[in-house]
């Protein structure tokens, strides 16, 4: 049987490609042996039981159902109502590119697949194009389909200020999937997938790990085959009708990233990061210093003046924040969230000469300047509908329901997006603004354009929007933010620089839903905030330290009403800061583990290496002890000498213990590796909401 390799720095794929039907995944693992297809061609050959076809099932990269394949093919399509039945043929392959035929089908599908050589991070993409007179209407199209080992899955739940939840789940039988109809990638249903073998952890257990890169509708599903196999789809989600291909048209599929790893989820992180830093961000952000934000949204909402807004960008200053981000509420009529959007020009009664006083006495204090759009969105009261009702997303003669009283923008209209351009374009270059906060408040509903469902053209137009905003000004950063977290995906921050993660700035939450997020996405992209002490989002309160370290964790930022902190919350909140400028070349350019630890309440994660880290450990529950045990450190070299600093220590948390040590008590002592990696290091007993964050330094002789 022929095929191919495609070999990265650690991994091999080995695909064998049958005289009929798609290439299928034989191996997935580590590289360095004898590559032989004869080999692998002879261990893949399948056993056929009684009762099924006498091929078996013909399970493949992309399997279809006209091959004997009677789980879910990875095409779903109709001419004219009649079932699409395809028996695809290779044509031809150009590396890890190949393409598929049919002639009866008149149609042709191409796989690409590639597989980077620094970070075994593989892509996934389908092409189908229609070779018929008679439009083709595509229903389902695989970006891929995987054979995995495993059956414990790892999905996200969640809902607003709840994101990335993780969900385990083992597939016995049939199918478990998880879809969005949101038209982004949604707060309860992330395009992420994870598969292990069974209690894989943060450092055990083979793991693959999917992500469709795609920020519309989607869906991933998990199947289990009556052979007892598995596979594993990804795509995007298509409306009844959304995708008609006339002749020579043709449709691809949105990427699907997958990696592998042998130790667990910090082995996936391991491979992501590099491969989002260096491949999706193309580098950018490299050697990029974060800037410490500071965000007026939950300091001031709409209630903006000038002489509050700058004493809060002094009070920022003072702090160690290199750059103002002025939230809604600064354009024309915006007194709450039912009017004003779509109306991109400074409110003549908040701003009466402009944006300029405010940005220049940013500037007079040192920071950039920043500003919140929601350009997709507009309100009924705004000018903006007012002339152009018909600028609408939604089936004509339909009721389109509102979301944070907003109605989308038709973006599939270039009259509309030439519009947008023209607005946002003109505010850059009226402005000294370094910085986009660019939002996305509300779910799309009906969305049809041209008597057609609209999401996928809707997200096309998005991309082509921001590409030619960046286009026209390179030097300003964007922020991808969706009512928090949810358009949080490659393909947006391959033209963004952030991600906002959640609109819960609770420490308590955030902990959990950083943790999460960690896997999929490096710190530098992950926005996180020093927010106020209660909470408006959970109605808990929180300690200036718990808060302060949680955001230094990620590209921190601040969205609290600093004149109203005590002098003690504005030093803590200094202290950190001064931190994370210390620290975030090491903790933005390093590595993500994060620790296990027998307490359930308790969530430790170390960044940096390979020689110098910090470690966050945060008391988010009641601890089931009296006192933790040790925390074991993994990447600590061994024969290898290391200074341990607690970065945090206060008086306070000796209330919860009769003796401490001079470690606990602020003291930096010296600890050789191997017994920070197998004994482990002794933290101060924490009550819940507090957080230690202990610095180790490799001592050089």
């Amino acid at each position: 049987m022929d095929g191919f390799w495609l070999t990265g720095s650690d991994d091999a794929l080995g695909l064998l490609t049958p005289a009929r039907g798609v290439a299928r995944l034989g191996y997935w693992g580590p590289s360095g042996f004898d590559q032989s297809l004869d080999e692998l061609a002879a261990l893949v050959a399948a056993l056929v039981p009684h009762g099924i076809l006498d091929d078996g099932e013909a399970m493949c990269w992309f399997p279809e159902a006209g091959q004997g394949f009677t789980g879910h093919p990875a095409l779903l399509g109709h001419r004219d109502g009649i079932e699409l039945v395809t028996q695809l043929e290779l044509v031809r392959r150009d590396g890890g590119t190949l393409t598929y035929a049919d002639a009866r089908a008149e149609i042709e599908v191409e796989l690409a697949l590639t597989i980077d050589a620094a970070t075994n991070v593989v892509t996934s993409r389908t092409t189908v194009r229609n070779l018929s007179a008679t439009p083709l209407t595509l229903d389902w199209c695989a970006a891929g389909a995987v054979e995995v080992p495993h059956a414990e899955l790892l999905l996200f739940d969640g809902r607003w200020v709840r994101e990335f939840t993780p969900v385990r789940q083992t597939l016995v039988t049939g199918i478990i999937a998880k879809e969005n109809r949101t038209g982004r990638t949604s707060h309860h249903a992330p395009p992420f997938m994870l598969v292990g073998e069974a209690g894989f952890g943060e450092a055990h257990g083979e793991v693959f790990a999917l992500h469709l890169a795609w920020s519309g509708n989607h869906r991933m599903f998990a199947e289990r085959l009556r052979d007892g196999r598995i596979q594993l789809q990804a795509g995007e989600l298509l409306a009844p009708g959304e995708i008609i291909l006339a002749r020579g048209e043709s449709y691809t599929s949105p990427a699907l990233y997958i990696a592998r790893s042998d130790v667990g989820l910090n082995g996936i992180s391991a491979r992501l990061h590099p491969f989002v830093r260096d491949i999706i961000l193309g580098g950018r952000l490299r050697g990029k210093p974060r800037k410490v934000h500071i965000n007026s949204w939950e300091a001031v909402y709409f209630a903006h003046d000038h002489a509050g807004l700058c004493a809060l960008a002094d009070a920022a200053a003072q702090v160690g924040a290199e750059r103002f981000v002025l939230d809604d509420g600064w354009f024309k009529g915006r007194g709450d969230d039912r009017a004003g959007l779509g109306d991109w020009v400074p409110d003549a009664v908040k701003y009466p000469r402009g944006l300029k006083p405010l940005i220049d006495h940013v500037h007079g204090l040192g920071m950039d300047f920043g500003l919140w759009v929601e350009p997709e969105m507009a309100n009924a009261d705004s000018d903006l509908l007012r002339a152009h009702p018909d600028w609408v997303l939604g089936a004509p003669g339909r009721t389109q329901l509102l979301g944070r009283g907003q109605y989308a923008l038709d973006l599939t209209r270039s009259e509309v997006t030439d519009h947008l351009f023209g607005v946002l374009d003109g505010l850059l270059r009226d402005n000294a603004i370094a910085y986009l906060k660019w939002d996305m408040n509300r779910d799309l509903v009906h969305a049809v354009s041209g008597g057609r469902g609209a999401v996928h053209r809707q997200t096309l137009a998005l991309y082509t929007l921001i590409d030619r905003l960046c286009a026209a000004h390179p030097h300003v950063e964007i922020e991808a933010c969706a009512s928090g977290g949810a358009r949080a995906d490659y393909e947006i921050l391959k033209r963004t620089d952030r991600i906002w993660t959640s609109d819960c700035n609770d420490p308590i939450e955030r902990q959990a839903i950083q943790r999460a997020f960690s896997i999929f996405f490096p710190p530098e992209v992950m926005g996180a905030h020093f927010g106020p002490a209660d909470c408006h989002t959970t109605a808990r309160r929180s300690s200036a330290a718990m808060r302060a370290w949680t955001a230094f964790a990620g590209h921190m930022g601040i969205e609290a009403d600093l004149r109203r902190c005590s002098e003690t919350e504005l030093a803590t909140l200094a202290g950190t800061i001064a931190h994370y400028k210390a620290w975030r070349d090491v903790l933005h350019g390093g590595a993500t583990l994060r620790l296990e630890t027998a307490d359930p309440g308790c969530i430790a994660v170390a960044f940096g290496g390979p020689r110098d880290w910090i470690v966050s450990v945060a008391q988010v529950a009641t601890a089931p002890h009296a006192a933790p045990l040790p925390l074991r450190l993994p990447m600590c070299a061994e024969e290898t000498s290391y200074r341990a600093e607690l970065l945090n220590p206060r008086a306070g948390r000796q209330r919860a213990m009769r003796s401490t040590t001079p470690f606990i008590r602020g003291d930096a002592i010296a600890v050789d590796g191997a017994l920070l990696a197998r004994r482990g290091l002794h933290l101060p007993i924490l009550h819940a909401g507090e957080i230690a964050v202990v610095q180790l330094t490799e001592v050089t002789s």
